[in-house]
Order: C-alpha cells, then sequence, then structure tokens
C-alpha cells in the first residue's frame, strides 16, 4: 500500500545524507554555501545581460533609467522571494526536518480532510516541472561559463559549444561513481566564487556609487510600470537572479534552518548583490559591456582563471540539479506514480547518494540535446524561468494550506501573508509565459508529458489493483482453511509478498496449485510507505500472528528511505521472530499485463501503462531481496 505524501526535492548525491550530529555549525554553514547555493550563485554570470538586453533590445545602448530600474528589481527580488519568503517563511515549515515543495505537498495533504487530491496534484505538477529544471540548469549554467573564453579571444567561439558538450559528458559520465570523493570541495570551491563576485563588484561600485540608488524600491516599479510590455518581458528576464532558491528550502533536512539561514544573509545575498551592482556600474560606464558584464568586470588577466572557476562553480550547481533529479525520481517510484527503476547506493558513509543509470541517460540525453539545438547561454535563458516560477507558484499555493492548517493562523492570516508572494510569482509566471515561443515550450512541454506519465502510471495501477482484488481471496478465510486441512509440509520459512495485506498473495495460491506443499513458517509481508521521510528503527515492523504457521509482516519505510526488505526484517528479532535469510524463500508475483478489450483507460493510455509495466525493475532488486532466495510466479492480466 502506497501512502501518497511527499517526496521533497532533494536529491542523493552531495546534498543528501543527513548532515551528522558531530558536524559542526560552520561545517554545515560551509556545506550549504556549495551545495544549498550553487545554482542561485551562478546566476551573474548571464542575469544582468539577459535582463538589459530585453529591456533595451541588442544593439541599443543601455539608459542609466534602465539599469537603475533592474538593479532595483534584482535586489528586491533576492529580498522579497529568497530572504522572506523561503529563507525566513518556508524554513519554518518543515516535515519531519525535510523540505521542498513535495515534503510541503505531505504537510498540507495530511491537514486537509477534503480536497487532498488537489493538493497531490499540485504535488505532480511541482515534481513534474522540476525536471525542466534539471534539464535546463547545466546546459544553460556550464555554457554561460565557458562563453566566457570568447572574452579571452574571438578565436575559442567555434569551440565554445564542443567544449560545454565535452563537460556535460564527462559530468553524466561520473554520475555512476558517486560523489563523496569531492562533494568535500563544493564548499571551499563556492566560497571562493563568492569572495572573486564580491570583490569585482565592489571595484566597480567605488567607480560608480550611483548605482547603490538602486535600493530604493521605486525605480524598479516605475519601470515596470512605464514600459508595459517591455517591462513584463524585463521581469521575465530579472527572474533568472532567483532560479536556484527552491534548493535552500529543499536542502533543509541536510544542513537545517540556522547553518542555511546564515550562508545566505551573511556570505550569498552580499555577495551576489555587491556583483549585480557591480555589473551595473561597469554598463552605465561602458554601454558596449553588456556583451558579457560578468567577466568584463574583472582584468585582463583574470579573465581566464574566472572562466576555471566559473565552470568549476556551474559544474557543482549542475551536480546538485542532477543528484535532485535522482531523489525525486526515486520518492515518485515510491508514492506509486513511476513504475520501479534501478538504484545504485554509491557511499556506505552517506545513506541519500544515489545514482539512477536510466534517469541519468536520459538527463544526459535531453541537456546535449538543449545545447546543441540553442547553441548559447542567451538563446537558452528564454527556457529556463517558467518551470522555476511554475514551482514557486504551486510552493506558494500549498504554503497557505499548511499556514492555515498546520500552523492554525486562520485563513484570512495566512492569506495575507502569503497572498503578496503568490502575487509577485504569478507576475514573474506571466513574464515568462511571453517567452513560450522562444524556448519557454520546452519545460512546458516537457512537464506535460511527465505528468502525463505519472498520471497513467497511478491511474492505470489503481484499475489493475482493483482487477486483481476482485479475483483474490480473503487471507483469513485462507489461512483457515489450509489450518483445518494442511497439505504437506516443508521445512523452513516462506515469505510471500503483497500490496494488500488483507487477501491472500497471487504468489501463495499459485504455489500451493503447483507445488501443494506449505511451509512450516510463512509470512504475509507488505510493504508500505509513510506520509514522513523517514521512519524510526521502533515502528519499522508490524507483526501480527494469523495462525500457528502464519503471521502478517508490515514493513514501513519513508518516503525518502529506499525499502531494504532482509535488513528491516532482521529487526523482526526484538518482536520474537528469528529471521534466517539462508533458511527463507521469498515468493514474488510477475505480473505479465494484456490489453483488454473494456478498460478504464483509453486504448493509448493502456499501452502506455503496459510499456512503463514492462521497464519496471525487478521487485528482487528494487527491494534487495538476495537473488538465490526468490522464487517468482508467473500470472497474465489484463487490463
Amino acid at each position: 500500500m502506497v501512502s501518497l505524501s511527499a517526496a521533497g526535492e532533494t536529491d542523493g548525491s552531495p546534498r543528501a545524507g543527513q548532515p551528522q550530529p558531530h558536524a559542526g555549525f560552520w561545517a554545515l554553514t560551509l556545506g550549504s554555501i556549495g551545495v544549498v547555493y550553487g545554482d542561485i550563485g551562478t546566476s551573474p554570470l548571464y542575469a544582468v545581460r539577459e535582463s538589459v538586453l530585453a529591456a533595451v533590445g541588442a544593439g541599443n545602448p543601455a539608459t542609466e533609467e534602465a539599469v537603475l530600474g533592474i538593479l532595483s528589481l534584482i535586489i528586491w527580488a533576492l529580498i522579497l522571494i529568497v530572504t522572506i519568503k523561503y529563507v525566513f517563511i518556508l524554513l519554518r515549515a518543515d516535515n519531519h526536518g525535510e523540505g521542498g515543495t513535495l515534503a510541503l505537498m505531505a504537510l498540507a495533504h495530511r491537514a486537509l480532510a477534503r480536497g487532498g487530491g488537489i493538493v497531490i496534484l499540485l504535488g505532480i505538477v511541482s515534481a513534474a516541472l522540476f525536471y525542466g529544471d534539471a534539464l535546463i540548469t547545466p546546459a544553460l549554467s556550464v555554457l554561460s561559463a565557458v562563453e566566457g573564453l570568447k572574452i579571452v579571444t574571438p578565436a575559442f567561439e567555434p569551440y565554445v559549444v564542443p567544449l560545454a558538450v565535452l563537460i556535460l559528458f564527462a559530468l553524466f559520465a561520473v554520475q555512476s561513481r558517486g560523489t563523496a570523493s569531492v562533494a568535500r570541495y563544493f564548499g571551499p570551491i563556492t566560497l571562493v566564487w563568492f569572495v572573486a563576485l564580491a570583490a569585482a563588484g565592489c571595484w566597480h561600485i567605488a567607480q560608480n556609487p550611483a548605482v547603490l540608488r538602486a535600493f530604493d524600491p521605486t525605480y524598479g516599479v516605475a519601470f515596470v510600470i512605464n514600459h508595459g510590455l517591455i517591462g513584463l518581458l524585463t521581469l521575465g528576464a530579472v527572474f533568472l537572479v532567483v532560479t536556484g532558491s527552491e534548493a535552500l528550502y529543499a536542502d533543509l533536512g541536510h544542513f537545517g534552518k540556522k547553518p542555511i539561514r546564515t550562508a545566505w544573509l551573511t556570505v550569498v545575498l552580499p555577495a551576489l548583490t555587491i556583483n549585480y551592482l557591480g555589473q551595473g556600474a561597469l554598463v552605465l560606464a561602458d554601454p558596449k559591456a553588456i556583451e558579457n558584464p560578468f567577466f568584463l568586470l574583472y582584468p585582463e588577466w583574470a579573465v581566464l582563471p574566472m572562466v576555471g572557476l566559473a565552470t568549476a562553480a556551474t559544474v557543482i550547481a549542475s551536480q546538485a540539479v542532477i543528484t535532485g533529479a535522482y531523489s525525486i525520481t526515486s520518492q515518485a517510484i515510491q508514492l506509486g506514480l513511476l513504475p520501479r527503476l534501478e538504484i545504485r547506493h554509491t557511499s556506505e558513509a552517506q545513506y541519500g547518494q544515489i545514482f539512477m543509470p536510466r534517469a541519468n541517460t536520459l538527463l544526459l540525453i535531453g541537456v546535449l540535446m538543449l545545447v546543441l539545438f540553442f547553441r548559447s547561454s542567451s538563446a537558452l535563458a528564454s527556457a529556463y524561468g517558467i518551470a522555476v516560477t511554475g514551482t514557486m507558484v504551486v510552493t506558494a499555493a500549498m504554503a497557505f494550506v499548511v499556514i492555515w492548517k498546520v500552523w492554525r493562523w486562520g485563513a484570512a492570516a495566512a492569506a495575507a501573508v502569503i497572498a503578496p508572494f503568490l502575487l509577485i510569482d504569478l507576475t514573474f509566471l506571466s513574464a515568462n509565459l511571453l517567452k513560450v515561443l522562444e524556448g519557454g515550450w520546452v519545460p512546458l512541454v516537457l512537464g506535460a508529458a511527465v505528468m502525463l506519465v505519472m498520471y497513467t502510471w497511478r491511474r492505470g495501477s489503481r484499475i489493475l489493483f482493483q482487477k486483481t482484488r476482485k479475483l483474490e481471496i480473503p487471507l483469513a478465510a485462507l489461512v483457515s482453511s489450509l489450518e483445518k486441512k494442511p497439505p504437506q509440509r516443508v521445512p523452513g520459512s516462506a515469505v510471500f509478498l503483497t500490496s494488500d495485506s488483507d487477501s491472500a498473495p497471487t504468489a501463495l495460491l499459485h504455489s500451493l496449485k503447483h507445488y501443494k506443499v506449505l511451509h512450516d513458517h510463512n509470512v504475509i509481508l507488505t510493504v508500505e510507505y509513510a506520509a514522513t521521510p523517514r521512519v524510526e528503527e521502533s515502528e519499522r515492523v508490524k507483526i501480527e500472528s494469523l495462525s500457528p504457521s502464519f503471521m502478517r509482516v508490515i514493513l514501513r519505510f519513508g518516503f525518502m528511505e529506499r525499502p531494504h526488505v532482509p535488513r528491516a526484517l532482521a529487526i523482526a528479532r526484538k518482536h520474537g521472530w528469528t529471521f534466517d535469510i539462508m533458511a527463507t524463500s521469498f515468493f514474488l508475483s510477475r505480473r505479465t499485463l494484456r490489453p483488454a478489450v473494456r478498460s478504464g483507460m483509453p486504448v493509448w493510455q493502456d499501452r502506455l501503462f503496459i510499456g512503463l509495466a514492462r521497464s519496471a525493475n525487478d521487485a528482487t532488486d528494487y527491494f534487495q531481496i538476495p537473488t538465490g532466495r526468490v522464487v517468482e510466479v508467473g500470472t497474465q492480466v489484463t487490463i
């Protein structure tokens, strides 16, 4: 039985894995700088350039009004969206210590007696849009970093795309090795990156202190009002400065509230603000610098080292998003939204570090296609905002439910808190939707495809469950019958896996039909997923005796845990059952699906569901059961 709850956008590699109790505050703060803020920290590479170009158009000089207006919008976007909404409000909305939009969905879903289906739909939308972010972030970030080579010499221009492809291919190729060995360097490298951002910004602000007027929000408001559609288009580009802010909420459970807040307020926010102001000062002094204001902040001798540092920073930012895609895929599987896929653990020390070969291959193909199709960070930037703004709108909607129902603030008070942020998010979403034809269709198409797959798998699984349940025999009746007239007994223990603990497992019925024997000890095993990230060991196993030779065992896992059945069953020793893996056989039912003449879904959706079912990873591997102890019984079912 799957309990639809949440799966926070937490990833499986460096940023997954709970902080150890002995981890110091400053160590966690440094770690959060490298992991949490890697994505938002690379926005200076392209955000100012795209915003100014959206405001004045390519080839036109940037006016003081436009530059100050854009800088004001950037500064207040960082303050209102990141600082207030995420750092001070959403970090409080934790689900047993975990964060992220799908963890927020769990809180909202549990709080609503009615209307929970809408919350689940919002969670699915959020998860689907995240895949768009996971594809675009590596492509955009690495392209923008490598494009700095053109500042060194225009002769490098033909090599920008091939070099970006090579870096991305290498990045995805090393995923199977895990990132534990290099993750310790993420924080220090990213800290150096932020120091370099601030240092260059300070120099140019000193040359033109007038840019400090951008702290006045009236410059930004006036620019948007006075420029109509152009102002709205500019907002879509300005939004690039806050992409990645979801990560600080998603990583709540890995670093904690205080380290994340401290890193933002003392390092990240000051460095970003200073750098954006520095770029604005440079553009005011030299309008031609809009070609690439980030790298032109630095003296000629420092450009090449900054290209290298920027590439390292973008690889770190990409790593966090890639592994986040692994994690959200794993959690979607446990929530019954996707078929089982192969999951490999890449670290013995950190539980959350995982690698998913199929997801990795699909991500690599998608990222390379984006790079080869758009071929520049400017072209790709148009596709970026929709996925992130969509996720932020979903987050705001679910946050309203949590503040209202979980925090018990009352509907009016919750609306007063969330409505301003929801209005801002919707404004940014509207601005980004204007770029649909320029590339914004990419995350929309991808998100729609992912949503269709998730909806089909969830709907098909329900129909299949209902059909098979009609054919099943109540477990209590079968056990009673077998105790009265037992078949031939054989020594050892048999474990029969089933999704319905009240019905006789298909594998048990077929075993009796074909083998006509019964083990001395029989266990009806069901794996359930809780609406919490993790389940305490004391709550992992529930054992119920049904008869002298039958018992029912329910194993519970959190939505952020990968089920390990043998390890969980070993806990059963504390409940009086001596579990010996070498004296136990696991019986699983393998279903072969066929399309039915009459089904609850259209024919095309039937075929999609059957195709997804065939692509599912073997249950033996997914539950980490030794293959030598497994007996599979085949059945054919129409759907």
